[in-house]
């Protein structure tokens, strides 16, 4: 009887406890679909010290949770859940502690469903091939490097060769010019280069002194650019002894002093004057004027002999054109080829290390 009364009091005093500091838990939904959110409320008839931990979840998210509230003495407290997982899952029972003294609410079941995908009205797309990586300069820089230097060997070997072309040209031109309308048009750019009056005497008298040799070489067939001037000198009066040239003792004479003051100028840094300078450069042109070959004797020695005509054969050069485009030709042959040993080496360097690898 004594235990039966025991028992009964200890109930009736757990009820009174249980209906003065009850914990109460409820929830807006018990069935969601994935990532939808539902409410999830603790309420505590107490406000004194109570504690409530951390959500202890499985399968289920906090999304949120918002602010205590203090309502008519409770304590609410509400939570914002989700979960992605199709499935039933338990919210667990959470321990609240009240008082120093540890409460459990209730558990509850939360249904998760999947979204019905009607497949029949989506829209299908192709599939996409995969996306390369942007190119890089690095990618293509030996491309770059070889494409370069491509460009510098075409515009060197045009260069050489239009240069070449305008030098053959100048040298007909010039070839085309009588040997006394050259050595005119010698004397009239040499004026032009004002030489003696910027104090270029040495240079304007050996330019001087080139002008006349090279007439007397091309006129009277004379070596005359590289005899010395004594040796010029006897061989023009052997020719006017001989009546091979016709000419006046006083123009050798003329040209011998012309050479000396040259010789002077260019070898012992000699300064003449300006009327000297002048002098002198009329004396060339009166030594031009006047030395001539004596074409009479030459043309009646020769009207023994028979004429023979030969005819120079004409050779045809190549076009400036076709050089070109066969430069051209060579230098993309070359370049293909280059281009084909750059992305041979990185196969070759992956073969050696493969063999090497095989080897160890």
């Amino acid at each position: 009887m004594k235990k039966l009364l025991f028992y009964i009091i200890f109930f009736y005093s757990l009820v009174a406890t249980s209906q003065n500091t009850s914990v109460k838990v409820e929830v807006d939904t018990t069935n969601i679909r994935i990532g939808e959110q539902f409410q999830y409320k603790i309420s505590i008839n107490e406000t004194k010290n109570v504690i409530i931990p951390k959500l202890q979840l499985k399968g289920i998210e906090v999304v949120d949770s918002l602010k205590l509230d203090t309502i008519k003495n409770k304590l609410i407290q509400k939570y914002i859940l989700t979960s992605f997982d199709s499935g039933s899952h338990y919210i667990p029972q959470q321990q609240i502690f009240i008082q120093n003294q540890a409460h459990l609410t209730d558990s509850l079941l939360i249904n998760v469903a999947t979204i019905a995908v009607d497949t029949t009205k989506i829209k299908k797309f192709p599939i996409k091939g995969i996306k390369g990586e942007p190119y890089r300069f690095a990618d293509y820089k030996h491309i770059v490097f070889w494409v370069l230097g491509i460009l510098i060997l075409v515009s060197t070997v045009l260069y050489f060769a239009l240069k070449r072309t305008r030098d053959d040209e100048a040298k007909t031109s010039e070839q085309l010019l009588t040997p006394y309308q050259e050595a005119l048009r010698g004397f009239k750019l040499l004026d032009n280069k004002l030489l003696w009056q910027n104090n270029k005497i040495k240079q304007y008298y050996s330019e001087l002194t080139d002008i006349v040799r090279n007439y007397i070489e091309r006129e009277l067939h004379i070596p005359a650019l590289e005899t010395t001037t004594e040796g010029l000198i006897e061989t023009l009066g052997d020719f006017k002894d001989t009546e091979s040239i016709l000419t006046e003792k006083e123009t050798i004479q003329s040209l011998e002093k012309l050479l000396k003051q040259a010789d002077l100028v260019k070898f012992a840094k000699s300064k003449p004057l300006a009327y000297q300078i002048e002098g002198d450069r009329n004396i060339a042109k009166n030594i031009i004027d006047d030395l001539k070959p004596n074409i009479t004797e030459e043309s009646n020695e020769n009207t023994t002999d028979t004429l023979i005509i030969v005819e120079k054969p004409t050779i045809k050069k190549t076009s400036l054109l076709i050089k070109i485009i066969t430069i051209l030709m060579i230098i993309v042959l070359a370049g293909l080829i280059s281009y084909s040993i750059v992305e041979a080496i990185p196969l070759l360097k992956n073969t050696l290390n493969n063999s090497v690898t095989n080897v160890q």
